[in-house]
């Protein structure tokens, strides 16, 4: 087994075990988005030219096998040719447990589906989901459903910000 290749770029770090990012093909491609967690993953998604995230669903299981047949259908269906995982930290930067899970499971994306993975610094992204889901007058225990995959928009949509 090759060791996986991690590259730092200006919006995040890099998986690509099998050097497979080619940054002109990403640029006019959609882009799936995963807010790991360790019970739900929300997802959303997003295309290059647009620069425009959307919610898609959220995967509320915690066996990895039916997660990642989730994932494959999303992939067959949406063709990303880049995924997107929100990089849980500490406030102070630090890792904690959650995100060496996190790195995990964007290390198991990349050699699942050889794609490209991008982790990106997550922080603060549940309370802005949150707080865009209250302007849209969605409170309280509403919001449960929705949260994940709404924190997965705002981490896509600040990527794209990004660049």
């Amino acid at each position: 087994m090759s060791s996986i290749n991690v590259n730092q770029t200006a919006h995040g770090k890099l998986i690509d075990n099998e050097n497979v990012y080619d940054e002109k093909l990403i640029l006019t491609s959609t882009v799936l988005c995963f807010d790991f967690g360790e019970q739900r993953v929300g997802v959303a998604v997003g295309e290059h030219t647009l620069a425009n995230a959307n919610p898609l669903m959220l995967i509320d299981n915690e066996s990895n096998e039916v997660r990642f047949t989730i994932i494959s259908q999303l992939i067959n269906e949406w063709q990303p040719k880049l995924l997107i995982v929100g990089l849980p930290l500490s406030l102070d930067g630090s890792e904690t447990n959650v995100t060496q899970l996190c790195k995990k499971f964007a290390r198991r994306l990349n050699g699942r589906f050889n794609l490209p993975v991008m982790l990106i610094d997550e922080r603060y992204s549940s309370v802005e989901a949150s707080d865009l889901l209250k302007q849209a007058g969605i409170k309280g225990r509403k919001q449960k459903t929705m949260l994940d995959q709404v924190a997965a928009q705002t981490i896509l949509q600040s990527y794209f910000d990004g660049i």
